[in-house]
């Protein structure tokens, strides 16, 4: 429960919430909705590997901006996990900004326990045709060359474009600071066929004006980008995506253990104009 690549894949989906680096356009971004989702997080599953025997807790998260002025996400992810012995609190909390018009990412992550600081990553990253360049600030000054990525909003905007093609199967490289900030990872995206919620689909009922509108089942497994063969995913998330960007109806797969999470509050923001 309390490896990294916990408290990666929780960054990962964070962020998550253009097709290259730098390269989506201020009109395709304008369908993002700024809003504030808050989701009950409890355990589905969980192996005797996991050392879980209890966990539940809640996400926050708040995505604001424009294309123009670039978006800004804040989320905290808090849970209680009882191991049968002890039951610890983890809190971690994001902060991202995001420039699409001129491929500017900055992150900062904060994880606690026991209301405890363990980790701080505080840094930034700017995409171009080369690469991506990225300047730590903490918990170690450095600097970092990698790959071709996309960052969070790129890569959402682009499962949505994909989705909207009808495309079920694609590949991508992501940089979202998660972990230490210093590496890349590569997904793969299912998109299954879009679908119109029903009476007693999940907590479609909390989804407001959003409850009667379609969306996408999507699966995006996350893979270390230094993979070979078939490699299983460092872990793997299910949502139902809408057009807008919001998202609900989470399944978080971390291997060792499964936390579903449903959507218990949504508030959509009024959308400004670039100018």
């Amino acid at each position: 429960m309390f490896r990294s690549d916990f408290a990666s894949a929780i960054l990962a989906w964070a962020c998550f919430s253009g097709v290259t680096v730098g390269g989506a356009s201020a009109a395709s971004a304008n369908i993002l909705v700024p809003h504030r989702a808050v989701y009950d997080l409890e355990l589905k599953d969980a192996s005797e590997r996991s050392g879980i025997s209890g966990m539940y807790g809640r996400m926050v998260y708040e995505f604001n901006g424009s294309a123009c002025e670039g978006y800004t996400v804040s989320f905290r992810f808090v849970t209680k996990v009882d191991t049968g012995e002890e039951v610890r609190l983890t809190d971690q909390q994001t902060t991202t900004y995001e420039d699409l018009k001129n491929g500017n990412f900055r992150f900062l992550t904060r994880s606690f326990t026991d209301e405890k600081l363990d980790k701080e990553v505080r840094g930034s990253a700017h995409g171009a045709e080369q690469g991506v360049k990225v300047d730590l600030t903490s918990p170690d000054k450095r600097q970092v060359d990698l790959a071709r990525s996309l960052f969070p909003t790129e890569h959402m905007l682009e499962v949505i474009d994909r989705a909207q093609k009808g495309e079920t199967l694609f590949e991508s490289r992501i940089f979202d600071g998660s972990d230490s900030g210093d590496k890349t990872l590569i997904t793969t995206t299912m998109v299954g066929k879009q679908r119109t919620p029903v009476a007693d689909d999940g907590d479609a009922g909390k989804a407001g004006a959003m409850a009667s509108k379609p969306y996408w089942p999507v699966t995006i497994s996350y893979f270390n980008d230094d993979m070979t063969g078939d490699a299983l995913p460092i872990y793997r998330m299910e949502f139902k995506l809408y057009g807008n960007g919001i998202t609900r109806d989470l399944t978080m797969d971390y291997g060792d253990f499964v936390l579903t999470g449903k959507l218990a509050d949504l508030e959509v923001f009024k959308q400004g104009d670039c100018k």
